[in-house]
């Protein structure tokens, strides 16, 4: 999605609060780490359980993969999961269930995230982006950068990567990126918007309303505009990178949380729908759909990482 689509409602308020409860259930929460923390073995066994999702039935009933589930519940739910409040609790267990995917293809070690605040000084160095150790990098340099969801990424281990879905439907194609600074190709990424000052001026807010407006209007939105290719529209979690990205922003919001965990597990609010005109108040109580890909589920189900239904930390 474009940064520039991502400028959302400054309609900001009280937020809505429900007693915190407790869990015991999750005595021994996960840790996810950054990738390029992780060994050479693991990050290739997370990567070869990317590779296995692509051998799966669809988990949903459809002519496609397990893969593709992801992708095709994001861009059906464009705009009731985008500039929205529950952005951040939707993604939050939309990551989980990928996570959860993964075992099941085997993947042993823990999640992954891409802090990109490391790599903010030259965004196209990142480890994430290695050719062995990674998921490769840009796009095919022959293909003019005007064609952006045709160039199809040339080494690492996603090169031949297919994927099923465009904003258009079915339509399989090669998975491409087109990293970019919206003028120049790649230039600095749009560095500025997710370095760590841009970041820091995101968790300095006090109130989800506040937060989650600038974390998704900004860091996030910079991400997938910069990335480009298939991680530009609906269909971004077509790349896997979109998944490494999105725990990042789950990690944030999550830091966030813990700075203040009596107040900030049950801080929800904003916009409940992308209608200007009158987009109702989000509340803790609101129903997150999911199309099947799991159960639908309450927004105050996952506002804490700590419990049965979660039980990881950063």
């Amino acid at each position: 999605m474009r940064l520039s689509c991502l400028v959302l409602s400054a309609s900001l308020g009280a937020a809505a609060t429900i007693p915190r409860q407790a869990d015991n259930a999750c005595a021994n929460p996960a840790k996810r780490v950054e990738w390029r923390s992780l060994g050479a073995d693991v990050q290739k066994q997370y990567i070869d359980a990317v590779l296995c999702l692509k051998t799966k039935p669809s988990g949903m009933g459809l002519n496609t993969t397990r893969y593709d589930d992801f992708p095709y519940v994001h861009t059906h739910l464009d705009k009731t999961i985008h500039t929205v409040a529950m952005f951040l609790p939707w993604h939050r267990l939309f990551v989980q269930v990928y996570e959860d995917s993964l075992r099941d293809c085997g993947y042993t070690g823990p999640m992954a995230y891409w802090d990109w605040t490391l790599d903010a000084d030259d965004p196209t160095k990142a480890p994430v982006w290695d050719a062995i150790t990674g998921f490769g990098g840009n796009g095919d340099p022959t293909i003019s950068n005007m064609e952006d969801n045709k160039k199809c990424l040339v080494d690492g281990p996603l090169k031949g990567f297919q994927v099923a879905y465009t904003m258009k439907g079915y339509e399989p194609h090669c998975l491409a990126r087109n990293w970019n600074n919206g003028i120049e190709y790649p230039g600095d990424m749009l560095a500025d918007f997710y370095n760590k000052k841009a970041v820091d001026e995101v968790t300095v807010l006090d109130n989800y309303k506040d937060f989650r407006y600038k974390l998704e209007g900004g860091p996030h939105g910079a991400i997938h505009s910069a990335v480009g290719g298939d991680k530009l529209p609906a269909t971004s979690p077509n790349d896997p990178i979109f998944f490494l990205h999105h725990a990042q922003i789950d990690r944030l919001w999550t830091l966030w949380q813990m700075e203040k965990p009596e107040t900030r597990t049950t801080d929800f609010g904003g916009p409940k729908t992308q209608n200007h005109t009158n987009p109702g108040e989000a509340t803790l109580d609101d129903i997150m759909p999911y199309l099947n890909l799991v159960p639908d589920i309450k927004v105050s189900e996952v506002m804490n990482t700590q419990t049965s239904k979660l039980c990881y930390s950063y």
